[in-house]
């Protein structure tokens, strides 16, 4: 027997104890980037899930701990039933199947972004953020890091020269000082489309919040509305950063001094930093972790670091380095050395 088969025996066995049925059957729900997975079955009829989190892998503590955070400050999160923290193993609400990006539309999205909108607001309103890591500078600089080594090195087997370096190091600095202009706030960190569902009530259902951090507003929004997984117009866009910066005063969350370009540039540079970050994030899931299907959402997320970048001086010629070194090949296809 293997260890995968071990851990499916153990989960079962768990499960069944945990709900009181004998008989219960276990089927896969969702998996997520990381080495935690979800499954579903039904207890009387009613759907249940089964969170596996190898703790020598992924801790669950702080996926609960979060939870709880978010719950009482009346965000939709599933509860937890029953949790074996030293296991790994929790059995907990199921919010279903209906995540937000199979219900993205242009009919649909200003609905389910309200929504959205709505539940970021009171996080970052009412979520205490005491004890939560700080998103800082070092951890903002390890995140980008990851684009130079996963999406250069070993995706197109690129090696920068030192003035080359300097470009990235250039573009690097003035994203962090940039961010460190921002008020901070609860940050989820992964708001966006495949993290939130649709539920019948208290919409939207939150998810994989369990890395929450305290850090620049502006992160959730950039997350949210430059989502790496589906693409809406700038003029769209722009709307509703402006909606959300009014609202960010009203709740007086931000200084009357900060315009609409001066938000516009946090927003841009937060979303900037992410998307750096996720270019090599998404070779790494490849490479190291036996994740190919992420790669297919790479030209997207180039697309966005492009389009941003040049809309800022210093921070265009990173552009400029990454589309020269990639020049006209398939970011999807793996580089096999």
């Amino acid at each position: 027997m293997t260890v995968s088969d071990d851990r499916s025996a153990a989960r079962l066995t768990w499960a069944r104890h945990a709900t009181g049925q004998a008989t219960l059957v276990l089927e896969p729900a969702s998996a997520d980037a990381s080495f935690r997975s979800y499954w579903r079955g039904y207890v009387d009829g009613q759907p249940v899930i089964v969170m596996d989190s190898p703790p020598d892998k992924e801790n669950p503590a702080p996926w609960v701990e979060i939870g709880k955070r978010l719950a009482d400050a009346g965000l939709h999160v599933p509860t937890v039933m029953v949790a074996d923290l030293g296991q790994g193993f929790l059995l907990i609400e199921d919010l279903g199947t209906r995540t937000y990006l199979p219900e993205l539309g242009d009919a649909t999205v200003d609905a389910l972004y309200g929504d959205a909108l709505d539940a970021l607001l009171r996080m970052q309103s009412h979520v205490d953020t005491s004890g939560l890591p700080s998103f800082d500078h070092a951890w903002q600089t390890m995140e980008m890091e990851i684009m130079p080594t996963w999406l250069l090195e070993r995706h197109l087997g690129v090696t920068l020269a030192c003035e080359e370096w300097d470009v990235v190091e250039g573009a690097f600095t003035a994203i962090l000082r940039t961010l460190a202009e921002q008020p901070r706030a609860f940050m989820h960190r992964d708001y966006h489309s495949r993290n939130l569902l649709v539920t019948t009530e208290r919409s939207p259902g939150i998810i994989d919040f369990q890395g929450a951090m305290s850090g620049p507003i502006t992160y959730d929004l950039a997350s949210l509305l430059r989502d790496a997984y589906i693409v809406w117009d700038n003029e769209r866009v722009e709307g509703w950063v402006e909606a959300y910066r009014l609202r960010l005063l009203d709740a007086r969350l931000l200084d009357e001094t900060v315009d609409t370009d001066r938000f516009r540039r946090w927003f841009d540079l937060a979303g900037l930093q992410r998307h750096i970050k996720i270019l090599g994030l998404f070779c790494r899931l490849c490479y190291r972790d036996g994740k190919p299907g992420y790669l297919d959402d790479l030209p997207r997320v180039l697309r966005y670091v492009l389009d941003t970048a040049r809309r800022h001086a210093d921070v265009a010629p990173l552009a400029d380095l990454i589309e020269a070194k990639i020049g006209g090949r398939d970011l999807r296809q793996a580089n096999p050395a």
